[in-house]
């Protein structure tokens, strides 16, 4: 049975669209079963209807609809169970379709076919004899049921379902919902961004002029080929004979015009480069996988590697050629970082993705940027958007695909009153930022670049709260050395002079990782990451503490941020090294003072040794991201759970109110630096939990600022205890919002003044 599974899922990964997929899915449960009839019903909430999508048995022109009330198959999706009938057609709810031959039909089993608690459809298995299906026969439905409900989520975020009796696309819906994850309004132009490189993401796009297609496709071959003979000319003296015979081999089938020719008839039919790349090569590394022989089932992993490379060079011309207007809203099933940098300066509006979550670092990204951002849309239609006018409401963390007119102007004006009040805001930059009861909360700026220095300084920043460093090391294609931190770290602290500026030490492992240190772990936000590695590599940490120290020669505005810590022993150790390189400076003649050490509370356990660790640090910053991901047990890139992390959760709070009690309780300095310290709503809590300092992105400096000067303390507290008794985050978000709106602020939670 799980061979039969496994041909079913390497045939489903070929196919076309959602109509081919749920064919291929009949056509096989019939044949493994023996079942007469196969049938696959598909939600559509829109008329509160199944509609027939896919049948074995029945008339194959039959267009059967049922309302969500009626049938059998109602009662699967009301109960969201399997049902296995030996009559179906003595039971009350049963329903007779006289046009497709049902009343023959006495066993029935339907399965719901449920993503992400959401039912998508329904499947069922029927046969003429009365009999219950056997529990190995519905163990096996199920288990489809299982992989088709992921198939149909992702067919529908392609956007590639097929209405098979209009031969056209379903009709888009005119709002799509995700998670609020940039506020912000825009009004602008779709442009479809891909995956890099891969084939399992590539869906089909219509093309224009199928020449220029194959021609495109032909120099990508070529270019592939270049390729692979630089690689071989690289390693010719360092591999032995054998192991060479592998570029020839690719070389061999990239000059196969078999291969060639089947790609190219599929262009000639319509369908775009990468997708008939993607459909011959999956077809033969299928054939590979099959095959008995070990060694040939090998050479599929390396056909598949030949794909992605054309598939890159595909892509590349693709990039060139994008046009991106002034108005450009980024739309993609997977966004990166990547993807925003290509977009030139000034013209990205905003970014929507069906994947990603709300601390995803794209989100993190866009809010820095001061562009509005909605991700974990289910059900983005990648494939139908490019080039639809959209809007985006990063507040409720909805789009709309082609509003109308007057929708269209009311957005605008919002959009309008959106600018007028930031513009108002820059007032505010010169100001303190103090609450009306006299209580100082500096505002610090996260960065990791350079080029964010102005930025920050003009919009007020007090100081820099985090600097990544591990920024500088992922645009290298080696470890800097001791000279290249020290340049970036001197002009970063000689701009914030007399600023404070804490440097966090490397942080790489989870999701930042380096091109030349791969970590290849099974669980890496619970592996080696963080002061974990540069306590193994202390080559690597006191080349990283000696430029440091060296940097704040003669400026003495460093305090230096030890990420991931969860021992008081990684502390010592830290200190130990840090007290090296310390005396190595003044034994080399650079005199500096020595630097204020904190430890970033981020894993929960830091939480309960606070009062030991007062006693080797200088101070404590919360990074609220990572310690909400840890509290919650939820990774925060994964958009399956993204609905699960929520900064303002009951636990967290809680959390942050032992944190802040133990730091005052042991006179230290308490600050935080997660996306919490940026968000206004959050910050009333932070303000009331008493924190010493906040930093965010210098987009979001001005907003809290305000926020700031307009919430005492007090009220504040008062609030933040409130808040300390609620069960759901959602109340507290609530709460809080509706608390800015009393206090004149909620432009900064909402579109408009």
């Amino acid at each position: 049975m799980l061979n039969i599974l496994r041909r079913i899922v390497q045939e489903v990964s070929e196919a076309q669209d959602l109509e081919e997929v749920l064919e291929l899915i009949v056509r096989r449960v019939t044949e493994t079963i023996r079942t007469e009839v196969c049938s696959i019903y598909l939600t559509d909430k829109r008329s509160n209807h199944y509609r027939l999508a896919a049948n074995v048995g029945f008339n194959p022109n039959s267009k059967v609809t049922l309302k969500f009330s009626e049938g059998l198959v109602g009662l699967v999706g009301e109960r969201e169970e399997p049902i296995n009938l030996e009559d179906a057609t003595s039971h009350p709810r049963f329903l007779y379709f006289p046009s497709i031959g049902e009343e023959r039909l006495k066993a029935f089993l339907g399965v719901p076919i449920i993503h992400q608690r959401t039912l998508v459809g329904i499947i069922v298995i029927q046969h003429t004899e009365k009999r219950k299906f056997d529990e190995g026969e519905e163990a096996f439905i199920v288990t489809i049921s299982a992989q088709l409900a992921g198939i149909i989520a992702h067919a529908q975020t392609a956007g590639t379902f097929l209405n098979k009796h209009h031969n056209q696309f379903y009709s888009l819906p005119s709002i799509l919902r995700g998670f609020p994850s940039s506020p912000g309004i825009a009004v602008g132009k779709a442009v479809v961004t891909y995956a890099s490189a891969d084939l399992d993401k590539v869906f089909d796009r219509k093309i224009e002029d199928i020449p220029s297609e194959i021609k495109r496709f032909k120099r990508a071959v070529k270019a592939t080929r270049e390729e692979v003979k630089r690689l071989q000319a690289r390693l010719v003296d360092t591999l032995p004979k054998e192991e060479r015979q592998l570029f020839e081999a690719y070389l061999g089938i990239l000059q196969s015009e078999t291969l060639r020719n089947e790609i190219i008839i599929l262009i000639n039919k319509g369908h775009w480069a990468p997708f008939a790349l993607r459909k011959v090569f999956k077809s033969h590394v299928r054939q590979f996988e099959l095959m008995e022989d070990a060694y040939l089932r090998e050479r599929a992993l390396d056909l598949l590697d030949l794909g992605r490379r054309i598939l890159s060079h595909l892509q590349t011309s693709t990039i060139s050629n994008i046009n991106y207007p002034t108005n450009t809203i980024l739309v993609g099933e997977e966004m990166t970082a990547a993807n925003l940098a290509e977009v030139p300066e000034g013209q990205l509006i905003g970014v929507i993705s069906a994947k990603g979550s709300v601390n995803s670092h794209v989100s993190i990204l866009a809010k820095a940027m001061g562009i509005p951002a909605v991700m974990g849309i289910s059900g983005l239609p990648v494939n139908q958007l490019n080039g639809l006018e959209l809007i985006i409401d990063g507040y409720h963390g909805e789009v709309y695909v082609s509003p109308s007119s007057q929708m269209r102007t009311e957005f605008i004006r919002l959009a309008e009153e959106e600018k007028e009040l930031y513009e108002g805001l820059d007032e505010l930059c010169s100001l303190s930022s103090e609450t009306p009861d006299g209580v100082k909360i500096p505002l610090y700026v996260n960065t990791g670049l350079v080029a964010d220095i102005r930025p920050a300084l003009n919009a007020g920043a007090e100081g820099v709260g985090l600097y990544r460093t591990e920024v500088p090391f992922m645009i290298r294609d080696r470890f800097p050395g001791e000279e290249e931190q020290f340049l970036i770290y001197k002009q970063l602290l000689e701009a914030f002079h007399p600023r404070p500026v804490t440097i966090r030490t490397l942080d790489v492992g989870g999701d930042k990782s380096l091109p030349y240190f791969p970590i290849q772990e099974a669980n890496p936000f619970l592996g080696w990451r963080g002061v974990r590695i540069t306590l193994d590599h202390p080559e690597i940490f006191l080349i990283q503490l000696r430029a440091m120290l060296r940097a704040n020669h003669q400026l003495n505005n460093l305090k230096i941020l030890l990420p991931m810590v969860s021992s008081v022993v990684e502390v010592e150790e830290s200190m130990r090294l840090i007290r090296q390189a310390y005396r190595e400076m003044i034994e080399e003649g650079v005199i500096c003072h020595f630097p204020p050490i904190g430890v970033m509370i981020e894993v929960p356990a830091t939480i309960y040794q606070i009062p030991e660790l007062s006693t080797r640090v200088d101070f404590f910053s919360v990074g609220s991201n990572d310690l909400t991901q840890y509290l919650l047990a939820v990774d925060r890139n994964n958009h399956q759970v993204a609905n699960l992390y929520d900064a303002l959760h009951p636990a967290v709070i809680r959390a942050l109110f032992k944190i802040t009690t133990k730091a005052k309780k042991n006179h230290k300095w308490i600050s935080i630096c997660g996306e919490m310290a940026g968000d206004p709503a959050s910050a009333i809590l932070l303000i009331g939990l008493g924190f010493d300092m906040l930093s965010m992105s210098a987009y979001s400096l001005p907003r809290i600022k305000w926020v700031i000067r307009n919430f005492s303390q007090s009220k504040a507290r008062l609030l933040m205890y409130e808040t300390l008794k609620m069960e759901h985050p959602r109340d507290v978000r609530l709460h809080l919002e509706s608390a800015l709106e009393q206090a004149g602020l909620g432009g900064l939670v909402r579109a408009g003044k």
